[in-house]
């Protein structure tokens, strides 16, 4: 018995684009560019106010330890 002749196929090697390319890319055709300076205006407000959290949490602390170091 002969073996079977082998086929060569051509195989192109293609990045497969991430989940968050895809949603950008889809995002992009769905919204306007006005809309995605709101959503970006947003997310960078929501940052801002988690970050002001932070300084006040950290000068809550700061105002009780000092407070406390007192005789």
């Amino acid at each position: 018995m002969q073996a079977a002749p082998v086929r060569v196929t051509a195989v192109r090697a293609t990045a497969i684009p991430s989940f968050t390319t895809a949603l950008r890319a889809v995002e992009s055709l769905l919204m306007s560019g006005g809309q995605r300076t709101a959503r970006r205006n947003a997310w960078n407000s929501v940052l801002e106010d988690r970050r002001r959290a932070r300084d006040r949490i950290e000068t809550e602390r700061a105002m009780r330890q000092s407070v406390v170091g007192r005789p």
